[in-house]
Protein backbone atom coordinates (compact mmCIF):
# COMPACT_ATOMS: atom_id res chain seq x y z
CA UNK A 1 0.00 0.00 0.00
CA UNK A 2 1.25 3.49 -0.84
CA UNK A 3 2.36 5.66 2.07
CA UNK A 4 0.31 8.86 2.32
CA UNK A 5 2.89 11.63 2.28
CA UNK A 6 1.09 14.80 1.19
CA UNK A 7 -1.05 16.42 3.90
CA UNK A 8 -3.79 17.03 1.31
CA UNK A 9 -3.98 13.30 0.65
CA UNK A 10 -3.84 12.43 4.34
CA UNK A 11 -6.71 14.77 5.17
CA UNK A 12 -8.97 13.08 2.62
CA UNK A 13 -8.05 9.43 3.06
CA UNK A 14 -6.85 8.78 6.62
CA UNK A 15 -9.37 7.06 8.87
CA UNK A 16 -12.17 6.73 6.33
CA UNK A 17 -12.11 3.15 5.04
CA UNK A 18 -13.50 1.37 8.09
CA UNK A 19 -16.84 0.11 6.73
CA UNK A 20 -16.19 -3.47 5.57
CA UNK A 21 -19.90 -4.37 5.46
CA UNK A 22 -21.12 -1.97 2.76
CA UNK A 23 -17.84 -0.32 1.60
CA UNK A 24 -18.99 3.21 2.36
CA UNK A 25 -16.51 5.80 1.07
CA UNK A 26 -17.51 8.08 3.96
CA UNK A 27 -16.82 7.06 7.55
CA UNK A 28 -20.06 5.91 9.22
CA UNK A 29 -21.40 7.44 12.41
CA UNK A 30 -21.67 4.97 15.29
CA UNK A 31 -24.16 6.73 17.58
CA UNK A 32 -24.15 4.06 20.25
CA UNK A 33 -23.35 4.45 23.92
CA UNK A 34 -22.26 0.84 24.39
CA UNK A 35 -21.04 -2.22 22.47
CA UNK A 36 -22.00 -5.84 23.26
CA UNK A 37 -19.52 -8.62 23.92
CA UNK A 38 -19.59 -12.00 22.18
CA UNK A 39 -18.55 -13.46 25.51
CA UNK A 40 -16.79 -12.19 28.61
CA UNK A 41 -13.54 -10.59 27.54
CA UNK A 42 -14.23 -11.00 23.83
CA UNK A 43 -15.60 -8.15 21.71
CA UNK A 44 -14.85 -6.10 18.61
CA UNK A 45 -12.44 -3.63 20.19
CA UNK A 46 -14.92 -1.22 21.77
CA UNK A 47 -16.99 -1.41 24.94
CA UNK A 48 -18.29 2.09 25.80
CA UNK A 49 -18.24 5.24 23.70
CA UNK A 50 -16.66 7.44 26.36
CA UNK A 51 -13.67 5.11 26.19
CA UNK A 52 -13.63 4.56 22.45
CA UNK A 53 -15.82 4.82 19.37
CA UNK A 54 -15.07 3.88 15.73
CA UNK A 55 -16.11 7.27 14.35
CA UNK A 56 -13.99 9.13 16.86
CA UNK A 57 -11.09 6.73 16.29
CA UNK A 58 -11.21 7.54 12.58
CA UNK A 59 -10.95 11.26 13.32
CA UNK A 60 -8.12 10.65 15.79
CA UNK A 61 -6.17 8.67 13.20
CA UNK A 62 -6.68 11.48 10.69
CA UNK A 63 -5.53 14.31 12.95
CA UNK A 64 -2.57 12.29 14.26
CA UNK A 65 -1.46 11.74 10.66
CA UNK A 66 -1.79 15.45 9.81
CA UNK A 67 0.29 16.50 12.84
CA UNK A 68 2.67 13.53 12.41
CA UNK A 69 2.05 12.34 15.97
CA UNK A 70 1.84 8.80 17.32
CA UNK A 71 -1.78 9.13 18.40
CA UNK A 72 -4.57 11.60 19.13
CA UNK A 73 -7.47 12.08 21.53
CA UNK A 74 -10.52 13.91 20.19
CA UNK A 75 -12.24 15.87 22.95
CA UNK A 76 -15.58 17.57 23.43
CA UNK A 77 -14.13 21.09 23.09
CA UNK A 78 -10.80 22.80 22.69
CA UNK A 79 -10.88 23.76 26.37
CA UNK A 80 -11.54 20.11 27.24
CA UNK A 81 -8.30 19.24 25.44
CA UNK A 82 -6.38 21.88 27.37
CA UNK A 83 -7.95 20.81 30.67
CA UNK A 84 -7.02 17.17 30.09
CA UNK A 85 -3.42 18.10 29.29
CA UNK A 86 -3.13 20.06 32.54
CA UNK A 87 -3.95 16.84 34.42
CA UNK A 88 -0.51 15.62 33.40
CA UNK A 89 0.54 17.90 36.27
CA UNK A 90 -0.43 18.32 39.92
CA UNK A 91 -0.98 21.22 42.33
CA UNK A 92 2.33 22.82 43.22
CA UNK A 93 3.73 22.41 39.74
CA UNK A 94 4.83 25.54 37.89
CA UNK A 95 3.87 26.27 34.27
CA UNK A 96 5.37 28.94 32.00
CA UNK A 97 2.98 30.45 29.46
CA UNK A 98 2.83 33.48 27.21
CA UNK A 99 1.23 36.70 28.41
CA UNK A 100 -0.72 36.97 25.13
CA UNK A 101 -2.43 33.56 24.94
CA UNK A 102 -6.10 32.85 24.20
CA UNK A 103 -8.38 34.37 26.83
CA UNK A 104 -10.08 31.06 27.62
CA UNK A 105 -6.73 29.39 28.28
CA UNK A 106 -5.67 32.30 30.48
CA UNK A 107 -8.95 32.05 32.42
CA UNK A 108 -8.50 28.30 33.01
CA UNK A 109 -4.91 28.79 34.16
CA UNK A 110 -5.37 31.93 36.24
CA UNK A 111 -8.90 31.67 37.63
CA UNK A 112 -9.41 27.90 37.94
CA UNK A 113 -6.08 26.09 38.28
CA UNK A 114 -4.13 28.76 40.13
CA UNK A 115 -6.52 28.75 43.13
CA UNK A 116 -6.12 24.94 43.20
CA UNK A 117 -2.38 25.30 43.77
CA UNK A 118 -0.96 25.30 40.26
CA UNK A 119 1.63 28.05 39.73
CA UNK A 120 1.91 30.10 36.53
CA UNK A 121 4.28 32.64 35.04
CA UNK A 122 2.79 34.65 32.16
CA UNK A 123 5.72 36.11 30.26
CA UNK A 124 6.79 37.52 26.92
CA UNK A 125 7.80 34.22 25.33
CA UNK A 126 9.52 35.95 22.43
CA UNK A 127 12.19 36.83 25.00
CA UNK A 128 14.15 33.60 25.35
CA UNK A 129 16.10 34.97 28.31
CA UNK A 130 12.80 35.56 30.09
CA UNK A 131 11.85 31.96 29.36
CA UNK A 132 15.14 30.67 30.80
CA UNK A 133 14.92 32.94 33.84
CA UNK A 134 11.36 31.77 34.58
CA UNK A 135 12.37 28.12 34.95
CA UNK A 136 12.49 27.12 38.61
CA UNK A 137 12.73 23.96 40.66
CA UNK A 138 8.97 23.40 40.46
CA UNK A 139 8.62 24.12 36.73
CA UNK A 140 7.12 21.16 34.87
CA UNK A 141 5.67 22.56 31.64
CA UNK A 142 6.08 25.31 29.06
CA UNK A 143 2.87 26.22 27.24
CA UNK A 144 3.46 27.58 23.73
CA UNK A 145 0.89 29.41 21.65
CA UNK A 146 2.15 30.62 18.29
CA UNK A 147 1.04 32.68 16.48
CA UNK A 148 -0.49 34.22 19.57
CA UNK A 149 -4.13 35.12 19.89
CA UNK A 150 -4.90 37.84 18.86
CA UNK A 151 -1.70 39.79 18.13
CA UNK A 152 0.00 37.14 15.98
CA UNK A 153 3.27 37.22 17.90
CA UNK A 154 5.58 34.34 16.98
CA UNK A 155 7.33 32.15 19.56
CA UNK A 156 10.55 30.37 18.54
CA UNK A 157 9.31 26.82 19.05
CA UNK A 158 12.63 25.01 18.58
CA UNK A 159 14.46 27.41 20.92
CA UNK A 160 11.84 27.07 23.66
CA UNK A 161 11.86 23.29 23.27
CA UNK A 162 15.62 23.30 23.65
CA UNK A 163 15.34 25.23 26.93
CA UNK A 164 12.60 22.91 28.14
CA UNK A 165 14.21 19.61 27.28
CA UNK A 166 17.49 20.56 28.94
CA UNK A 167 15.45 20.85 32.14
CA UNK A 168 13.25 17.83 31.32
CA UNK A 169 10.12 19.97 31.08
CA UNK A 170 7.01 19.02 29.12
CA UNK A 171 6.26 21.25 26.13
CA UNK A 172 2.75 21.78 24.78
CA UNK A 173 1.87 23.86 21.71
CA UNK A 174 -1.53 25.21 20.75
CA UNK A 175 -1.51 24.97 16.95
CA UNK A 176 -5.09 26.12 16.40
CA UNK A 177 -4.30 29.34 14.50
CA UNK A 178 -2.21 27.78 11.74
CA UNK A 179 -3.37 24.15 11.70
CA UNK A 180 -0.96 21.36 10.69
CA UNK A 181 -1.21 22.62 7.13
CA UNK A 182 1.00 25.62 7.94
CA UNK A 183 2.90 24.51 11.06
CA UNK A 184 4.01 21.23 12.67
CA UNK A 185 5.19 21.75 16.27
CA UNK A 186 5.93 18.04 16.84
CA UNK A 187 8.51 18.16 14.06
CA UNK A 188 10.16 21.01 15.97
CA UNK A 189 10.45 18.91 19.12
CA UNK A 190 7.24 19.73 20.99
CA UNK A 191 5.87 16.89 23.12
CA UNK A 192 2.12 17.51 22.81
CA UNK A 193 0.03 19.58 20.38
CA UNK A 194 -3.51 20.76 21.13
CA UNK A 195 -6.22 22.13 18.87
CA UNK A 196 -9.61 23.61 19.10
CA UNK A 197 -10.98 21.58 16.19
CA UNK A 198 -13.96 23.94 16.29
CA UNK A 199 -11.76 26.25 14.27
CA UNK A 200 -9.80 25.44 11.09
CA UNK A 201 -9.78 21.64 11.30
CA UNK A 202 -13.57 21.54 11.14
CA UNK A 203 -13.84 24.87 9.37
CA UNK A 204 -17.61 25.25 9.11
CA UNK A 205 -18.70 26.76 12.46
CA UNK A 206 -21.15 23.94 13.08
CA UNK A 207 -19.52 21.91 15.86
CA UNK A 208 -17.20 22.35 18.83
CA UNK A 209 -14.33 20.01 19.53
CA UNK A 210 -10.73 19.64 20.55
CA UNK A 211 -7.75 17.40 19.95
CA UNK A 212 -4.61 16.32 21.79
CA UNK A 213 -1.81 14.90 19.63
CA UNK A 214 0.97 12.98 21.33
CA UNK A 215 4.63 12.95 20.35
CA UNK A 216 5.41 9.57 21.92
CA UNK A 217 3.66 6.47 23.22
CA UNK A 218 4.26 7.23 26.90
CA UNK A 219 2.39 10.52 26.57
CA UNK A 220 -0.26 8.78 24.47
CA UNK A 221 -0.97 6.20 27.17
CA UNK A 222 -1.26 8.79 29.91
CA UNK A 223 -3.25 11.23 27.80
CA UNK A 224 -5.80 8.74 26.58
CA UNK A 225 -6.23 7.45 30.13
CA UNK A 226 -6.89 10.99 31.36
CA UNK A 227 -9.38 11.82 28.59
CA UNK A 228 -11.35 8.67 29.41
CA UNK A 229 -11.15 9.17 33.18
CA UNK A 230 -12.19 12.82 32.96
CA UNK A 231 -15.02 12.02 30.56
CA UNK A 232 -14.09 14.74 28.04
CA UNK A 233 -14.05 12.67 24.84
CA UNK A 234 -15.94 13.84 21.77
CA UNK A 235 -19.37 12.54 20.81
CA UNK A 236 -19.57 10.38 17.63
CA UNK A 237 -21.66 12.79 15.58
CA UNK A 238 -19.43 15.73 16.49
CA UNK A 239 -16.36 13.67 15.57
CA UNK A 240 -17.98 12.83 12.23
CA UNK A 241 -18.57 16.52 11.51
CA UNK A 242 -14.92 17.37 12.21
CA UNK A 243 -13.77 14.43 10.07
CA UNK A 244 -15.99 15.70 7.26
CA UNK A 245 -14.60 19.22 7.61
CA UNK A 246 -10.94 18.24 7.79
CA UNK A 247 -11.08 16.76 4.29
CA UNK A 248 -11.09 20.27 2.83
CA UNK A 249 -8.49 21.69 5.24
CA UNK A 250 -5.82 22.26 2.58
CA UNK A 251 -7.87 24.16 -0.03
CA UNK A 252 -9.62 26.15 2.69
CA UNK A 253 -6.36 27.22 4.31
CA UNK A 254 -4.99 28.32 0.95
CA UNK A 255 -8.01 30.58 0.39
CA UNK A 256 -8.06 31.85 4.00
CA UNK A 257 -4.42 32.84 3.63
CA UNK A 258 -4.78 34.47 0.20
CA UNK A 259 -7.75 36.52 1.41
CA UNK A 260 -6.11 37.47 4.70
CA UNK A 261 -3.02 38.78 2.94
CA UNK A 262 -5.11 40.98 0.65
CA UNK A 263 -7.21 42.25 3.55
CA UNK A 264 -4.13 42.90 5.68
CA UNK A 265 -2.47 44.92 2.91
CA UNK A 266 -5.65 46.94 2.44
CA UNK A 267 -5.93 47.67 6.16
CA UNK A 268 -2.26 48.60 6.44
CA UNK A 269 -2.78 51.33 3.85
CA UNK A 270 -6.01 52.69 5.37
CA UNK A 271 -5.85 56.07 7.09
CA UNK A 272 -8.20 54.99 9.92
CA UNK A 273 -6.12 51.97 10.88
CA UNK A 274 -3.18 52.50 13.23
CA UNK A 275 -1.44 49.13 12.97
CA UNK A 276 -2.00 45.71 11.39
CA UNK A 277 -0.83 42.41 12.88
CA UNK A 278 -0.36 39.69 10.27
CA UNK A 279 2.64 37.37 9.70
CA UNK A 280 2.36 37.72 5.93
CA UNK A 281 3.11 41.44 5.99
CA UNK A 282 6.69 42.63 5.57
CA UNK A 283 6.03 44.93 8.52
CA UNK A 284 5.77 41.97 10.89
CA UNK A 285 8.98 42.15 12.94
CA UNK A 286 9.68 38.39 13.04
CA UNK A 287 10.12 37.55 9.36
CA UNK A 288 13.15 35.31 9.90
CA UNK A 289 11.38 33.17 12.47
CA UNK A 290 8.21 33.02 10.38
CA UNK A 291 10.17 31.61 7.43
CA UNK A 292 11.99 29.19 9.73
CA UNK A 293 9.05 27.44 11.37
CA UNK A 294 5.92 28.24 9.36
CA UNK A 295 4.99 27.19 5.84
CA UNK A 296 2.19 29.76 5.65
CA UNK A 297 0.64 32.74 7.41
CA UNK A 298 -2.91 31.59 8.10
CA UNK A 299 -6.23 33.40 7.96
CA UNK A 300 -6.14 35.37 11.23
CA UNK A 301 -5.18 39.02 11.56
CA UNK A 302 -5.71 41.89 13.95
CA UNK A 303 -5.54 45.65 13.70
CA UNK A 304 -5.70 48.69 15.92
CA UNK A 305 -8.53 50.98 14.89
CA UNK A 306 -8.23 54.75 15.16
CA UNK A 307 -11.32 55.09 17.32
CA UNK A 308 -11.07 58.89 17.19
CA UNK A 309 -12.07 58.56 13.54
CA UNK A 310 -14.28 55.47 13.65
CA UNK A 311 -15.71 53.88 16.79
CA UNK A 312 -15.91 50.13 17.22
CA UNK A 313 -19.70 50.20 17.11
CA UNK A 314 -19.68 52.28 13.94
CA UNK A 315 -17.37 49.77 12.30
CA UNK A 316 -19.24 46.69 13.42
CA UNK A 317 -22.70 48.08 12.69
CA UNK A 318 -21.90 48.92 9.06
CA UNK A 319 -20.21 45.64 8.12
CA UNK A 320 -22.27 43.28 5.98
CA UNK A 321 -19.99 40.31 5.30
CA UNK A 322 -18.19 40.20 8.65
CA UNK A 323 -20.29 38.85 11.52
CA UNK A 324 -19.62 40.35 14.95
CA UNK A 325 -18.89 37.09 16.72
CA UNK A 326 -16.30 35.22 18.72
CA UNK A 327 -14.62 32.04 17.46
CA UNK A 328 -12.66 31.78 14.24
CA UNK A 329 -11.57 29.49 11.43
CA UNK A 330 -14.91 29.02 9.69
CA UNK A 331 -15.65 29.60 6.03
CA UNK A 332 -17.37 32.88 6.89
CA UNK A 333 -15.54 36.02 8.00
CA UNK A 334 -15.85 37.02 11.64
CA UNK A 335 -14.77 40.16 13.49
CA UNK A 336 -14.62 41.03 17.17
CA UNK A 337 -12.96 43.11 19.87
CA UNK A 338 -10.75 41.01 22.18
CA UNK A 339 -10.78 43.66 24.93
CA UNK A 340 -14.55 43.39 25.33
CA UNK A 341 -15.21 39.89 23.96
CA UNK A 342 -12.86 36.93 23.48
CA UNK A 343 -10.19 38.00 25.98
CA UNK A 344 -12.28 39.92 28.54
CA UNK A 345 -11.63 37.19 31.15
CA UNK A 346 -7.97 38.24 31.27
CA UNK A 347 -8.94 41.39 33.15
CA UNK A 348 -7.56 44.84 32.42
CA UNK A 349 -4.09 44.13 33.82
CA UNK A 350 -3.70 40.95 31.78
CA UNK A 351 -4.97 42.62 28.64
CA UNK A 352 -2.55 45.52 28.98
CA UNK A 353 0.35 43.16 29.66
CA UNK A 354 -0.44 41.24 26.48
CA UNK A 355 -0.50 44.37 24.32
CA UNK A 356 -4.24 44.21 23.61
CA UNK A 357 -6.02 47.58 23.73
CA UNK A 358 -9.66 48.70 23.53
CA UNK A 359 -8.90 49.61 19.90
CA UNK A 360 -7.68 46.12 18.94
CA UNK A 361 -9.89 44.31 16.44
CA UNK A 362 -9.46 40.60 15.63
CA UNK A 363 -10.50 39.30 12.23
CA UNK A 364 -11.01 35.73 11.07
CA UNK A 365 -10.89 36.09 7.29
CA UNK A 366 -13.18 33.64 5.54
CA UNK A 367 -13.20 32.17 2.05
CA UNK A 368 -15.52 34.72 0.44
CA UNK A 369 -14.36 36.85 -2.46
CA UNK A 370 -11.47 39.00 -1.25
CA UNK A 371 -12.65 42.06 -3.16
CA UNK A 372 -16.06 41.82 -1.53
CA UNK A 373 -14.47 41.66 1.92
CA UNK A 374 -12.25 44.65 1.17
CA UNK A 375 -15.17 46.66 -0.19
CA UNK A 376 -17.15 45.89 2.97
CA UNK A 377 -14.31 46.99 5.24
CA UNK A 378 -13.73 50.09 3.16
CA UNK A 379 -17.28 51.33 3.49
CA UNK A 380 -17.38 50.54 7.22
CA UNK A 381 -14.07 52.24 7.97
CA UNK A 382 -15.41 55.54 6.68
CA UNK A 383 -17.25 55.87 9.97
Amino acid sequence: MLALMDIRTKSVHTGVNIDKTFNSVITPIYPTSTFYFDEVGKGKGYDYTRSGNPTRAALEANIAALEEGVNCSATATGMAAITAVMFFLKPGDHIIAGDDIYGGTYRLFNAVLKPMGFKFSFINMRDLKAVKDSVGKDTKMIWIETPSNPLLNIVDIAAVVDIAHKKKLLTVADNTFLSPYFQKPLALGVDIVVHSTTKYLNGHSDVVGGAIIYGNKTLQERGRYLVNALGVSQAPYDAWLVLRGVKTLAPRMDVHQANALKVARFLEAHKNVKKVYYPGLKSHPQQGLIKKQMSGFGGMLAFDLNTKKVTLNQLFRKLEYFALAESLGGVESLIETPWFMSHVSMGEAGLKASGITPETVRVSVGIEGAEDLIADLNQALKG
